[in-house]
């Protein structure tokens, strides 16, 4: 295989979607894969949308990922500039070779006139093209629409009963009927390229050897193939890769809110669980393994595996696969990363071996950091709070946790085997076991009937409070 170059060319108008950032990893797996070059080209003449901000947040996101780009933005190649908007040059000196050639020639038309002529043609049952009105003016005729002040852009010449052909990647031999597409705007009035000439150019130019895309711009490829062959430009290898759609079925897209890297960011998703996931996004393993560091998804990643049909993106098996990565990582992978989620109360108590700790202990099932607001309520000194079943819990057991108190005040050293013991001896001195034994425990502690490992919980917390939460339960029970 030539030395492989592929590109990533989104257009800064928004946070980075799950689409766009699937694309990119695609791209990203399969430079790595093949030890090319993955280049990062920000496709932003979209004045009225595009912006540095947005740029700056999608250049953060993708970083973030882990997909560290080749060329682009920040990071100078030899095939710059990245930005469409400081490409203008380039594409108006192309637009003019083929004005020169004849391929492509000056058009008049207003907005209003285009839009009549599309009307009327689906009235008539013909497709929506452009009728070829300017193609044929003489010198004269154009010079009069100047002079009258008519915008201009150019348009490229589609021959007559030309066909396209070419193999994708994923989805085999791919035909265009010659009647797909009329003479199509190639520059517009305000000097701006349109995307498929653009596109076409800068892949040709930054010499892109496979192009790595949605399933949506399969339809784009005909325009693109088009003007490769006018400019004499080479074809690079294509891939259009299945749409994401949501649980409803339909596209998503970003403009229907579709999931953004930064909500999964903020949440605290660690982000080899958002790779593992989104690479699965219409690709998968020979050996179907479904929990993979990103080094195995770099070895195992092959277009050829890539599905023709669409994926649904699912929240539930996203969280699932996300806390297998939480759950074999632990307080060594990401502790650092969880750190800002953990309550300042519990930061401000314990040190940070023992923050360590507890993270170990409630990350077991954790899908983002977020949850550990919720999941470290049980290490927060003092009474908890009680509703439901935990108050019912209290009631007529004051002796049994006096007795508790009693016990744990009694350890020598705190530690979980003497615990262990306490809590045994307390069950043969009332006369309790199991359910009833821990569950009133567990209650008085946190709250809840159920929970991480309770000696962890009590070990932790500490003998003071321990001991101190027991006798307030004991206080409440009598109460009863």
């Amino acid at each position: 295989m030539q030395d492989v170059r592929v590109r990533f060319a989104p257009s800064p108008t928004g946070f980075l979607h799950v689409g766009g950032a699937r694309t990119a990893l695609f791209n990203w797996l399969f430079a790595r894969r093949h030890g090319g070059a993955f280049i990062l080209r920000m496709e932003n003449t979209d004045i009225e949308r595009s912006s540095g901000e947005r740029e700056d947040d999608m250049l953060e996101d993708l970083a973030w990922l882990g997909l560290d780009w080749d060329e682009g933005p920040r990071k100078d190649g030899d095939f710059g500039p990245y930005r469409q908007s400081e490409r203008i040059e380039i594409y108006r000196q192309y637009a003019e070779q083929l004005l020169e050639e004849e391929k492509a020639y000056p058009c008049f038309c207003t907005p209003e006139e285009l839009e009549r002529k599309r009307k009327e043609r689906i009235e008539e049952g013909r497709p929506p093209r452009y009728d070829g009105s300017c193609r044929n003016l003489t010198g004269k005729e154009r010079a009069k629409r100047r002079a009258d002040g008519r915008p201009e852009s150019i348009r490229f010449i589609v021959t007559e009963g030309e066909k396209k052909r070419f193999s994708d990647i994923i989805r085999g031999e791919v035909e265009f009927p010659h009647h797909m597409v009329g003479d199509f705007v190639i520059l517009r009035s305000n000097g701006l390229p349109t995307y498929n000439f653009a596109a076409a150019i800068d892949d040709a130019l930054m010499k892109i050897t496979h192009v790595v895309r949605g399933e949506e711009h399969l339809s784009n490829t005909l325009r693109q193939l088009m003007i490769y062959d006018a400019l004499g430009f080479g074809w690079p290898a294509f891939a259009h890769i299945p749409l994401i759609l949501g649980s409803d079925r339909t596209k998503l897209s970003k403009r229907k809110g579709a999931p953004n890297i930064r909500d999964f960011r903020e949440r605290g998703y660690p982000r080899e669980g958002i790779v593992n996931y989104l690479a699965f996004l219409g690709w998968s393993p020979p050996d179907r393994d479904e929990i993979l560091s990103v080094e195995e998804l770099v070895r195992e990643f092959s277009l050829e595996r890539v599905s023709e049909s669409p994926s649904i993106f699912d929240v539930e098996k996203l969280n699932w696969v996300s806390a297998q990565h939480t759950r074999r990582g632990g307080a060594a992978r990401y502790f650092e990363e969880a750190l800002p989620y953990i309550p300042g109360e519990l930061k401000d108590r314990y040190r940070q071996d023992e923050l360590r700790e507890i993270f170990d202990i409630v990350s077991e099932n954790m899908p983002f950091f977020s949850r550990l607001m919720e999941e470290t309520v049980f290490f927060r000194p003092g009474p908890p709070g009680m509703t439901g079943e935990a108050v019912q819990m209290l009631k007529r057991r004051e002796g049994l946790f006096s007795a508790f108190a009693d016990a744990f005040g009694s350890c020598g050293e705190w530690n979980t085997e003497c615990i262990r013991g306490a809590i045994k001896e307390v069950g043969k001195r009332c006369g309790v076991k199991g359910k009833e034994l821990y569950m009133p425990l567990r209650a008085a502690l946190t709250g809840a009937l159920h929970g991480p490992d309770l000696a962890s919980i009590v070990r932790i917390r500490g003998k003071k409070d321990v001991i101190g939460t027991l006798k307030h339960a004991a206080g409440e029970a009598a109460r009863m």
